[in-house]
């Protein structure tokens, strides 16, 4: 996780998993829209993810 995609989930969540596949894009999107705070959290869980 770089430094760049946390200041971009920071500012706008869901530009940050933009590569991580549609359905990440829209779950940040909606926690984005109901809540910044939730929407940068589900960013940064799915960055800091390893998985993928």
């Amino acid at each position: 996780m770089s430094i760049l995609r946390v200041i971009l989930s920071i500012i706008f969540p869901p530009l940050a998993v933009i590569d991580k596949g549609c359905g990440s894009i829209l779950i940040v999107l909606l926690l984005t829209l109901c809540g910044w705070v939730p929407g940068v959290i589900a960013a940064l869980v799915i960055l800091n993810n390893t998985n993928r």
